[in-house]
């Protein structure tokens, strides 16, 4: 019986350290989404690579913290990502590297985590950095990966964004337009609100690049 009651006793506080490792998951994560969005959207200039830089070691010490978990991984990997955008050159080709290297961890561990953002981040990747034999740039692979984002969040806002992006810059105006119709009006995130408000305005701005493509095609057909 002792025996017993100490198996019970001890499962009891695994479960219960168990939870408190999701609570300070959720907590991290958060903190990350929260200061991504505000570098990304709000910041600009040095101010903006620094404090980025800042961020690239606060997400790696999540990785640190939890190596088994996706959702550490897919935003470590988001934020190398849009560093190397921000910015930019031959110097920044490290950057993306890395990012490729934390989403596709995050893929081995989980591809659904965080609604798939793993596969609309590394599809990204794959479209914007150059292709062989500077970098792995990829369309067709930046295709496929975005795809399998919007096979698991068909709804979301990054997805339908970002292959809507892709396609504008494919040519695939039409296309591109539908996509990016549906992500105007995705559903806000709770606690979002930063990320939200700038993310609409890049689809805003990529909406009217694509209509006037869409206008112009139309003009031409109709002569």
């Amino acid at each position: 019986m002792k025996a017993l009651r100490y198996l019970q006793t001890l499962t009891f506080a695994l479960m219960l350290a168990s939870v408190g490792a999701l609570a300070d998951l959720d907590s991290d994560i958060s903190h990350l989404q929260t200061r991504w969005a505000e570098i990304n959207y709000q910041l600009s200039g040095k101010t903006r690579l620094t404090s980025f830089e800042q961020l690239i070691k606060e997400a790696e010490l999540v990785t640190t913290q939890y190596p088994q978990r996706a959702e550490s991984w897919i935003w470590s990997g988001i934020i190398k990502s849009t560093y190397a955008g921000a910015k930019g050159g031959l110097g920044a080709l490290k950057y993306a590297k890395a990012s490729k290297m934390d989403l596709e961890k995050a893929l081995s561990l989980d591809d659904q985590a965080l609604a798939g953002s793993a596969y609309t981040s590394l599809g990204t990747l794959y479209f914007n950095v150059p292709g062989w034999p500077v970098g792995f740039g990829d369309s067709d692979k930046a295709e496929e990966l975005l795809k399998k984002a919007l096979a698991i969040n068909p709804h979301g806002i990054d997805s339908n964004y970002f292959y809507g992006d892709f396609l504008f810059k494919e040519r695939r105006y039409g296309e591109a337009e539908r996509y990016l119709l549906k992500a105007s009006q995705a559903s806000t995130r709770p606690g979002r609100a930063v990320a939200d408000v700038g993310r609409q305005k890049e689809i805003a701005a990529a909406l009217t690049k694509v209509q006037e493509k869409v206008a112009k095609v139309r003009e031409k057909s109709a002569e």
